[in-house]
């Protein structure tokens, strides 16, 4: 109800500003010698007296426009931009009035290389064929100010929470600065860090492959790319920032951020330390690194952990200390012809999680409960090197090798107890288990690409090789005992020591000739060859009291598995590239040979396979108008099992539950649909977006359960005839700007269906669940002054079961926020960042909903390169971790450790030195 009536409150409030003193002006824009109507000229108005930007709209496909503006007593520039034709320019006192400038002539620019060509104002927004572009300088920002902040105020771009990134709600999936990776395609440290005052533009294009990138294909992805190039005046300099802070329960934070840019040379050093779950990588001045949900923030997910460029910091629960150590650097070489891009990072993590289970185990005897607690310690170190190379050969030809290296090591120590007991109470076992574990894991990926054009236009060849091996050495001491009541059964008390060796190795190449057949139709004919070895070896030797030591070998505990598979596809398919539908069709058949092998107490077991299947997929891109597509992807695909599946011996490492293979299981073939409709009207500053797909699933692998009467399972695994999952949503935001004010809201709903099959004691099933998740969120501003951001989302989850002991779960789940951000009085920051979250479903004993609330206060000073920061993480300290997970088999309630309440004082220097401008008299060494 509050969320409601703070809701119709704004949008009444902002709706009386924004129609009082409002005026409209329209036209019409034309080509000067054909009268025909110039779509997507862009229409703004800037002030005489400082060239403040004051609005903007973009023409539709008949040329036309409206500008619904304040009243202006002072003189402004009526200004329109399109590419090829002259700039047109009119000076306008004051606008009172509502103003209709009728048919605009543009004049097409035709110029000599005799004559002077003049530099033209860049418009806010232009769009470029299949590149929307801004005019960064054209977005008022802070002016210490990172680019996200930037990126926040560009029409059709929404940042929401997590951090993920949408233009016209498509994913942002890859980052560049100056058509380069920053630490890496992920893009957060370059959005969270770079400042945005030295951005001169913000490219959006559809995400290509490095394949489609170098041969000039069209983008099969519905995904963006954001490309930040920099102002050339400050292209050359340095800039960065040092942070330290101390807070209560000895809780601390310490980052670096270092950058040199000269030319086309980048070189970047970052590095931080801390024991409260971040990567130490924010420059948002008011939260940092607190974030605004269950141990959640830009950089940590839901479950706590948190990564950056596919590196795992801690593990997926608890407290974690982690020091991190990263350089980049990006050049180019040999007149541009070799352009080298590198990272190297050192990442070292502990995390400390004790935690506490309630699971009640459906079955169609009835059902079980399990209750669990364990304490878990785990240290990670990890050096991860990356480089690619793009070399022109020559005009037509391109060479791109990208390898990459990686070593890790974890130790893990973890100690637990669980007990089981049916639907009276009564126990049926009881487990006792303490592990020390360790693992080190090399890991070595290349990818070479090449392609070469022809005379004619759109033919080529291209060709690459991808390999990727890795090896995992792993140490286990592990002492458990677990009790049987109820059959008979002896206890099983192992005190063992296990070695785990594990070998992968994958090639994949593939050739492919690109033929036009006509302008907008190209014929394509590609052959691959993938080969996957992999060998898993396991020695098992049990504790020896007499000698002390771990010298017994337990057969029955070890074993080997060897599984390769090698497969050609050859793929014929045409490619459509018109102006206004664009799309592919690929289908070949895909020729397999599957080998299986184990060896366990001295057998050999053998399982080979050979398979033709069908291989195919397509998209289509239809452009409805510069504002409105339709896009859709189709695509066809056989998984295999895994050795473990398929290969019928018994693994017998887990007490409580023994694993067989199946022989005959048949690969999975998956059918995949996805379409979405995309429209965002640049001239209101609104949008609407929507989507629907699903996957279709035959001879679906799933795991069969049965229990004895200890509850001690022996899981085999078999197909069953289908499951299917499908889902349908939408979202629409708007923008309202008046003056200084700034309005935006937006609502979005996804509605889920799915439908599985499972087996539980040898019995089939079948589950039916439906979730809903509508969403809303409004914003607020004055610039320079206040933002007041209020959020909701809500989760609705039901499942129907046939032939099963259950027939419906349900649950709900609701989530409010309200983040305010205040910069008044000048040089002070304050934030207050309130959550509530219920989830109705959390079992007795847990909790079922939870305030976070975090304040920040800082003060800027030292002409603004220091600023002085006090925060409070979890004001009320009600911050927990307890989440409900429901499966068809079983309801799971989990609690682990969270961070909790702390206060933290905290000192950030700025530096920023560009093109020989002195912003700063000399560095701060912080110790």
């Amino acid at each position: 109800m509050f969320n409601k009536i703070l809701f119709i409150g704004l949008f009444l409030f902002s709706a009386i500003g924004f129609s009082q003193n409002t005026i409209s002006l329209k036209g019409k824009i034309i080509d000067k010698n054909t009268s025909v109507p110039l779509e997507s000229a862009t229409i703004y108005l800037k002030s005489v007296k400082d060239s403040t930007l004051i609005d903007y709209t973009i023409s539709d496909k008949n040329g036309n426009f409206t500008i619904k503006t304040k009243k202006i007593d002072n003189a402004i520039y009526f200004k329109i931009s399109y590419i090829g034709y002259n700039d047109y320019t009119e000076k306008i006192e004051n606008l009172k009035a509502d103003k209709d400038f009728g048919a605009i002539k543009l004049e097409e620019n035709v110029s000599s290389l005799k004559e002077v060509v003049i530099q033209s104002e860049a418009p806010p927004v232009t769009i470029k064929n299949d590149t929307l572009e801004f005019n960064a300088s054209s977005f008022k920002v802070r002016p210490d100010a990172n680019v996200e902040a930037l990126l926040k105020q560009l029409p059709g771009v929404e940042i929401d929470e997590e951090g993920k990134i949408t233009v016209n709600g498509k994913e942002v999936n890859n980052i560049l600065v100056n058509g380069k990776p920053f630490f890496g395609k992920d893009g957060k440290i370059a959005t969270q860090n770079l400042p945005a005052e030295i951005i001169s533009k913000v490219q959006v294009t559809d995400t290509k492959t490095k394949e489609e990138e170098l041969s000039g294909q069209d983008a099969t992805s519905d995904e963006k790319t954001i490309n930040l190039t920099i102002q050339e005046d400050k292209n050359k300099g340095v800039f960065g920032k040092a942070n330290m802070g101390y807070g209560t329960d000895e809780r601390y934070e310490s980052s670096l951020l270092f950058n040199y840019f000269k030319d086309t040379q980048k070189v970047s050093i970052l590095g931080s330390s801390n024991n409260i779950n971040s990567i130490g990588f924010s420059m948002d001045e008011i939260f940092d690194n607190m974030g605004g949900g269950r141990n959640n923030s830009i950089w940590i997910n839901d479950n706590g952990s948190f990564g950056i460029n596919g590196m795992q910091f801690g593990g997926n629960n608890g407290i974690t200390q982690s020091n991190m150590i990263g350089i980049n650097f990006a050049d180019e070489w040999a007149k541009k012809k070799i352009n080298p891009n590198g990272s190297y990072y050192y990442s070292n993590a502990e995390t400390n999680n004790n935690s506490r289970t309630n699971r009640i185990n459906l079955l169609p005897t009835g059902n079980t409960n399990t209750l669990a607690e364990a304490k878990t310690k785990s240290i990670t170190d990890g050096h991860n090197i990356g480089a690619d190379f793009e070399i022109k050969l020559d005009s037509t030809s391109t060479l791109y090798i990208s390898p990459s290296f990686s070593i890790s090591e974890i130790k893990n120590r973890n100690s637990g107890f669980d007990a089981t007991f049916d639907a009276f109470g009564t126990a049926l076992n009881e487990n006792t288990t303490n592990n020390n574990w360790s693992s080190q894991n090399n890991t070595f990926k290349n990818n070479i690409y090449f392609y070469k054009g022809f005379k004619k236009k759109g033919r080529g060849i291209s060709a690459s090789l991808n390999n990727e091996n890795s090896k995992n050495d792993s140490d286990l001491f592990t002492k458990t005992t677990t009790t049987f009541f109820q059959s008979g059964s002896s206890d099983d008390d192992r005190n063992q020591f296990r070695i785990d060796d594990s070998k992968k190795d994958s090639f994949r190449a593939e050739i492919g000739y690109n033929e036009p057949l006509r302008d907008s139709l190209v014929f394509n004919f590609e052959t691959t060859y993938s080969y996957k070895k992999s060998r898993d070896v396991r020695e098992t030797y049990d504790f020896d009291s007499g000698f002390n030591s771990y010298t017994d070998f337990n057969d029955l505990l070890s074993n080997e598995i060897t599984s390769t598979t090698s497969s050609v596809a050859p793929m014929v398919g045409i490619s459509l590239r018109k102006k206004k539908i664009r799309g592919s069709i690929s289908m070949g058949t895909e020729i397999i040979n599957f080998n299986n092998q184990s060896t366990y107490l001295s057998n050999k077991t053998s399982v080979n396979k050979n398979y033709m299947y069908p291989k195919m997929n397509g998209y289509i891109n239809i452009t409805l108008g510069k504002s409105k597509s339709i896009y859709s992807y189709y695509s066809y695909e056989v998984n295999l099992p895994s050795a473990n599946q398929i290969l019928p011996f018994e693994n017998l490492g887990n007490p409580l539950n023994t694993f067989i293979g199946n022989a005959d299981l048949k690969p999975n073939e998956n059918y995949s649909l996805y379409t979405n409709f995309n429209n965002y009207d640049y001239a209101t500053r609104s949008g609407f977006y929507a989507y629907a797909g699903g996957d279709y699933n035959v001879n679906q692998i799933v795991a069969s359960t049965t229990y004895d009467s200890d509850f001690k399972a022996t899981t085999t695994y078999q197909n069953v005839d289908r499951a299917y999952n499908t889902y349908i949503g939408f979202s629409l935001n708007k923008s309202l700007k008046k003056e200084k004010r700034t309005f935006k809201y937006g609502f979005g709903m996804q509605l889920g269906y799915n439908y599985d099959q499972g087996l539980t004691n040898a019995a089939l099933f079948e589950s039916k669940g439906l979730t809903l998740n509508p969403r809303a969120n409004i914003s607020w501003s004055i610039d320079e002054m206040i933002t007041i951001s209020p959020s909701y989302k809500y989760t609705y989850i039901t499942n129907d079961f046939t032939n099963y002991v259950i027939d419906n779960t349900k649950n709900f789940k609701h989530s409010a926020k309200l983040e305010i951000t205040s910069y008044w009085p000048k040089k002070v920051v304050l934030g207050s960042d309130f959550g509530y979250n219920y989830n109705s479903n959390i079992a007795d004993g847990f909790q079922k909903d939870f305030y976070l609330w975090n304040l920040s206060l800082g003060y800027n000073f030292f002409q603004d390169k220091l600023l002085a920061k006090v925060k409070v993480y979890d004001v009320l300290n009600q911050n927990i971790s307890a989440t409900r997970t429901i499966t068809p088999t079983a309801i799971t309630d989990m609690e682990n450790t969270v961070l909790q309440q702390y206060a933290m004082f905290s000192l950030t220097y700025k530096l920023e030195k560009f093109g020989g401008k002195k912003k700063d008299e000399g560095i701060i060494i912080m110790n």
